[in-house]
Order: structure tokens, then sequence, then C-alpha cells
């Protein structure tokens, strides 16, 4: 059973600006084939959601997304910052202390998103940098050169960087994503902070046998409800790698805080692994401190 006194960090947490979110995967479209993902699904793995949480008839998002941590004991989040976009002013002036920010990136841009991610560092202060490498147009590989001025530049800044691994939800090729990409990039960057998103299956145990590898590779559980966390991570947290395994939730993009609360009361973690896991890992990936 978790405690209930942690001041949770969520490396992986959305505010809804409408009720009909079926735009906001646009940015890979053209990578979708099947009629179904096109033309029927709000989200774009929504054969593997149920129920995915909605904010029908709420006129203060950003107000009721706090309400709906606070009520779940967590305290801050990380949320994507999108240039321009009037949600991250309105996050920034009420709620300063509540929302850390990470900023998503297409390395297809070249030295425009260098230069896109040194004006967020300066102006907001982002804490990390994330690429969905499948979801990329045209896809980009985990150890591609498109990349390598990514990491380059999270090292000069000294900030993270969130990449999803394993096989995408999306249905959308996978090789770009294969774990075993990480080694080259861990190998050449050791001081890069790499945290992984969204599960590594069916390759969670090389994620593992990375982890143990490399110091400063981190597994964080996006986009997974607790109960379905792979055994291979829960027994390296509960091993060596209680210092690696960071919480991340997939809320409201398709599961509702309820249900990952719920869920975790079930994870089997040994007592101290809690902390670090919910709060303690996040603080020191992203250097909070």
């Amino acid at each position: 059973m978790r405690p209930r006194d942690i001041k949770v960090i969520d490396m992986m947490l959305g505010v809804p600006m409408r009720e009909d979110r079926s735009d906001w995967f646009n940015f890979f479209k053209p990578l979708l084939r099947d009629q179904q993902s096109l033309s029927q699904f709000a989200m774009p793995a929504q054969y593997m959601f149920k129920n995915i949480p909605t904010a029908e008839g709420v006129d203060d998002l950003p107000g009721w997304t706090v309400s709906e941590m606070d009520r779940f004991g967590i305290d801050q989040a990380l949320i994507g910052y999108n240039e321009g976009s009037p949600l991250n002013d309105i996050v920034r002036d009420r709620f300063a202390d509540r929302f850390i920010f990470d900023m998503p990136v297409d390395p297809n841009g070249g030295v425009d998103v260098v230069r896109a991610i040194r004006r967020a560092h300066a102006e907001v202060g982002i804490k990390a940098i994330s690429v969905f490498p499948c979801g990329c147009v045209p896809q980009v590989p985990i150890n591609d050169k498109r990349m390598w001025p990514i990491y380059t530049l999270a090292c000069e800044l000294d900030i993270a960087v969130l990449v999803n691994v394993g096989v995408p939800g999306p249905r959308v090729p996978m090789a770009p994503q294969h774990v075993e990409l990480i080694d080259e990039v861990c190998w050449f960057f050791p001081e890069l902070r790499f945290i992984m998103r969204h599960g590594a299956e069916p390759w969670e145990a090389l994620a593992v046998k990375l982890m143990l590898k490399y110091p400063n590779l981190y597994y964080s559980t996006s986009a997974f409800a607790p109960k379905h966390y792979p055994k291979a991570i829960i027994d390296y947290a509960n091993s060596r790698g209680a210092d690696k395994i960071i919480y991340a939730g997939y809320f409201p993009m398709g599961l509702s805080l309820e249900r990952i609360f719920t869920d975790l009361d079930s994870v089997p973690f040994k007592p101290e692994v809690w902390p670090k896991f919910l709060r303690d890992n996040a603080r020191r990936a992203l250097k909070l401190d």
C-alpha cells in the first residue's frame, strides 16, 4: 500500500483546453493509414484505453486540473510547453508553483528547434525536452543524427530528455523506438539524463539491463495503468533500481487520476521505494533542487 503523505510529482500530466481533443495529435496524422485511427479515434491509441477522462462542462480548465491534482496528492506536474500557446501563460500566471515544463520537439526542424529550446529555457526555465520518435514526420530513430543536436543541447543546458520507447500505441511503425537504440546514445553522452517514457515493451528487460549499465538512464511509468506495470520494472525498483523508476501518469490523455491512484495501491513496491518512485527520483532527474 502506498503512503498517503508523500507529495507526488507527476512526470506526465496535461491540462485540457477543450472538450473535443480530437485535433491534439494532428502533428503525426500524416503517418496514420487505417481509417479507424483517422476518423473514429479521439486519441491515437484509443483502442488501448477505456473511459478516457473528459472535462465536460468545465469552464476553468487549469483550475479544474489543479483541483484534481489536489484531490490525489499531486504537488507538482510536468506538462508540455508550446511556444505561443495561451495555456502556458495562464498556467505560469496562476499556478507557477504547481507546474514544471518540458518542451516537446520534432528534431526534423533542425537548428530552428535548437533555437526554440534555447528560448524556452531562457524565458520559461524548461526542465526537459521531450521527443516522440515514432510520431515525428518523418520518423526519427532514437540514435538518429537528427537527435544529436537535441542531446548535445540538453547536456549544455543541464536539462533532461524524455523519449518514448518501445512499441508505440498509435498504429505507426515501431522501429525508431527500439530500446537497443538507447545504448549508443547513453554511451556517447554519459552526462545526459535520459528518461524513458511509455513502457519500453516488449523490451522492458533490456531497459533494465541498460539502466544497470548507465547511471543517468531512467524509466518513467507514463501511459500505463499501474496494474499493467511490467514485472521486470517492479522487480528492478525493489532491488537495484529504486533510484531509477519514476512515477508518471497519463491524465487526461488516456487515464483518469482516480484509475491511476486506485491501481497504485496494489503495486507491490517495498516501503522504502515509494518516496523515491513518487517524488525523489523525479526531483533528481529533473534537478528540481
